[in-house]
């Protein structure tokens, strides 16, 4: 008899759990199921050719994507009540009733540290938040599929902090509202995944996905520059620097985080190099508003 430990172990994803073997996938004898269709269509959009199977072995849809679905609502919440039961123009622009929440960033109130975070919860209007809840259940959704609603989590509150502290230190005097650090983290991680990996996943796909976010992007950034140049009241200016910060957090932890499907991180040295990159960056923005601020 062979021995156990001879034998070739069984197949396991990263998290240790053992992957279903090919007699368990869908053959053309049987009727692929909604769910497998629907994972099918995701693995395309999300993952190059040769990481498509592994994440078909293991693919289902539970747990549903969690995190991405809970920040949505919170978000969709804090409008509703400063939109409705605190009636504002909130449905057209920025007001006084969102303007002094304790939740929106204010430079002159910056020691509220919680203020960095928050303000993700609190939108200008109807088309900044329909904007940034379209474009993260749209691509959150497929990525919390794929990765762990852990992961994208990080990246996307890495962005968040990302954009308030970029905020922070190149406009410096200017209030921040929206969820649109967050959104461009997650934007930018794929975008760097559909670039990098155009030629091994379907052309036309890869073209309308690259296209699609960059008409997303530019018509995003046309309303913050407008609601930050033209549409501010009594002098109260809107930031959109936020939408630099979490790209850029996107571009680089992002693209760690959503390259290494399957693989053991911590062994990664490009995510060591962003995590640290990303700590010294943080630590020289602390810095930046305690002593060098010009903000009040």
């Amino acid at each position: 008899m062979e021995d156990i430990e001879q034998q070739e172990p069984f197949p396991v994803d990263r998290d240790g759990r053992r992957l279903r073997f090919t007699e368990d996938q869908p053959d053309s004898k049987r009727k692929i199921g909604c769910c497998e269709k629907f994972q099918l269509s995701v693995s395309k959009w999300m993952l190059p050719e040769d990481s498509r199977s592994k994440y078909l072995e293991r693919a289902n849809c539970c747990p549903p994507p969690i995190f991405i679905i809970l920040i949505s609502i919170a978000e969709l919440a804090v409008f509703i009540y400063y939109a409705v039961w605190k009636p504002q123009k909130q449905w057209v622009t920025l007001d006084e009733g969102i303007w002094n929440s304790p939740l929106t960033y204010k430079p002159e109130l910056r020691q509220e540290a919680w203020r960095f975070i928050s303000y993700m919860f609190v939108h200008a209007g109807v088309e900044h938040i329909v904007g940034n809840l379209v474009m993260q259940l749209l691509l959150g959704i497929p990525l919390e599929l794929v990765h762990k609603g852990f992961e994208v989590g990080m990246i996307y509150m890495a962005g968040v902090l990302a954009g308030s502290l970029a905020s922070s230190i190149f406009d410096p005097l200017s209030a921040l509202v929206g969820a649109s650090g967050g959104v461009y983290a997650l934007i930018g991680g794929y975008f760097m995944n559909a670039v990098v990996n155009f030629r091994e996943m379907i052309p036309l796909l890869g073209i309308f996905r690259i296209l699609a976010i960059v008409i997303f992007v530019g018509t995003d950034f046309g309303f913050a520059f407008y609601r930050r140049f033209v549409t501010h009241e009594d002098g109260l200016n809107v930031s959109f620097v936020a939408h630099f910060g979490g790209i850029a957090a996107g571009m680089t932890i992002g693209y760690v985080f959503f390259s290494a499907y399957n693989k053991k991180l911590l062994k990664d040295p490009r995510f060591w190099l962003c995590i640290i990159g990303y700590v010294i960056l943080v630590v020289f923005a602390v810095l930046f508003n305690i002593f060098l601020s010009p903000a009040p």
